[in-house]
């Protein structure tokens, strides 16, 4: 994703996943413009009431209100956000939640990584993806993605 200002979004309940989050991601030598979201309902709230349309949303499965599968599977059911690439961001290593987000049409699935430093190196390492090239060759090898 080579654009001027990247537009990411992240959804996830944990206040301290959204802090190191946003610390990595301004630590990275990308320009963004992240926005926040507590669970799935705000940022279902936000994506139809805004005109922007993100680059990438990063979305954690566990979340109250809306979690993350609700969430995934309405942006997919959307005329309007389908093309939006989708980033599972979950501490779940569930075969099971890999399987049904990568089934409902998740580009990506990342584990929280257990570091700052490979927090970073995801998050870079996600955002220089070619996502045209990537969603087009789109299998079980490349959706878990391992740091």
């Amino acid at each position: 994703m080579s654009l001027k200002i990247l537009n990411i979004l992240l959804a996830d309940d944990d206040e301290d996943d959204r802090w190191l989050f946003q610390k990595a991601l301004s630590d990275l030598k990308i320009k963004t413009n992240l926005s926040l979201f507590k669970n799935g309902k705000e940022l279902m709230e936000h994506l139809i009431r805004t005109e922007t349309t993100p680059h990438l949303i990063f979305l954690d499965l566990n979340m109250p209100l809306k979690n993350g599968m609700e969430c995934l599977t309405e942006i997919r059911s959307s005329c309007n956000l389908k093309a939006i690439p989708v980033a599972i961001y979950s501490t779940s290593s569930s075969e099971k939640d890999i399987e049904n987000t990568f089934v409902n049409g998740a580009n990506i699935y990342i584990n929280k990584p257990s570091n700052f430093a490979d927090l970073k190196n995801a998050i870079d390492k996600v955002l220089q993806l070619n996502w045209q090239y990537h969603t087009s060759n789109l299998n079980k090898d490349n959706f878990l993605f391992r740091i």
